[in-house]
């Protein structure tokens, strides 16, 4: 007998065949859960965000807090990430120092201003006794290498000065110098009384033994050759270079040597500054 295309065999086991559809059952239970739980976790992640409108304004923007300032230590010395990017490099010495005092034509000595002094070694001359071993001990090592320094001028007192500054005066107008000009001009040579470093005991005129003239030509001579050199080793400086006198007020005197220090002998040396631009520097530094 024919059978139909449609005809389907009686399941043989039909115990079997119920698990399976409930196993199958399960499946789509369990995935249909299963997708629940990932909506419920991605739908609070779809939300649209508000944005609010920023303001351009830079007056009304609150300034962001300020960071702590990069900074680290090497050898004992700390350094931050602003210190490293100043230039030039702030002075070390303290404008506080005795040594750095500033006497010219607009910083006068306070009246009746007298540091204490000591005698110059083989000389009647006097000087700071504070800075008067520095100034002993550059005259040696001069004197050892074969040459012949002076100091023809070290401290003077107030009445000193007048009558050099006088002199001066007496001199020009002998020279027919006009006499609306004459203080002026001498001042240029001499100090007015009260404004010059000799009264401040820090300041000296050292000079060839062998060519004792305050002149031009001084600048020479083997001494200040040396003294160029090796003056900051001491603590001095050359006080009134050439290309300086605009600042100064005082003409070129290769002469006279001030005090200052080491320190700031070799940075006012070394940056090619006189007294003047260094202690600017110092107080409002670039």
């Amino acid at each position: 007998m024919k059978r139909s295309p449609f005809y389907r065999a009686p399941d043989p086991f039909p115990q079997l065949s119920a698990f399976r559809k409930f196993i199958c059952l399960l499946c789509v239970v369990l995935v249909c859960l299963l997708a629940a739980l990932v909506l419920l976790f991605l739908l609070p992640l779809s939300k649209p965000v508000k944005v609010e409108p920023v303001s351009l304004s830079l007056v009304s923007a609150a300034p962001a807090p300020a960071s702590p300032p990069l900074s680290f230590s090497e050898k004992g010395k700390s350094f931050s990430a602003s210190s490293l990017a100043e230039e030039p490099e702030e002075p070390k010495a303290s404008t506080a120092s005795w040594e750095l005092v500033l006497v010219n034509g607009s910083h006068p000595l306070q009246e009746g201003y007298v540091p204490e002094l000591s005698t110059l070694e083989g000389s009647g001359e006097q000087f700071d006794s504070r800075a008067i071993g520095p100034l002993e001990e550059m005259l040696r090592a001069m004197e050892s290498e074969g040459l012949n320094p002076t100091v023809c001028s070290a401290y003077r007192t107030q009445e000193t000065q007048e009558a050099l500054f006088q002199n001066r005066i007496d001199r020009f107008l002998a020279d027919g110098v006009n006499p609306d000009e004459v203080e002026n001009l001498a001042a240029q040579r001499v100090a007015r009384p009260g404004t010059s470093e000799h009264q401040l005991g820090l300041a000296a005129d050292i000079v060839s033994a062998e060519y004792q003239q305050l002149v031009e030509e001084q600048e020479n001579t083997p001494e200040q050759q040396w003294l160029l050199t090796h003056c900051t080793e001491y603590g001095f400086i050359l006080r009134y270079p050439r290309e300086k006198t605009g600042l100064t007020g005082v003409i070129y005197e290769p002469w006279h040597y001030r005090y200052v220090g080491e320190e700031a002998a070799k940075e006012i040396t070394e940056q090619g500054l006189c007294l003047e631009e260094y202690l600017e520097q110092m107080v409002s530094p670039s």
